[in-house]
């Protein structure tokens, strides 16, 4: 098991989940991302927000377990439960 796919795959969860909620934010709001964040953490939703960020990680984890990149879905799994972990104390 190669340590350095699993970081792969940790971050690229992260990346995909910031992806998510921006591409969220841009096609449901007229607001920007910065101003979009902003509104919905006033509101209390920024956990909700996150999570829905998160669902590209689904396709993700599919993707890379069709091209046998197991370590590395695996780091996309860890990428979504640290995401849980983070949104369960907001």
């Amino acid at each position: 098991m190669k340590k350095t796919d699993l970081v792969i795959g940790l971050v690229i969860g992260l990346l995909a989940t910031i992806l998510g909620t921006y591409l969220f934010l841009k096609i449901e709001t007229q607001y920007s991302f910065v101003e979009g964040i902003t509104m919905i953490k006033a509101q209390g939703f920024l956990g909700k927000l996150i999570t829905l960020g998160a669902l590209l990680n689904l396709g993700i984890f599919f993707l890379l377990l069709k091209l046998q990149k197991e370590v590395m879905a695996r780091g996309v799994v860890l990428a979504t439960l640290l995401l849980a972990i983070i949104t369960l104390f907001m």
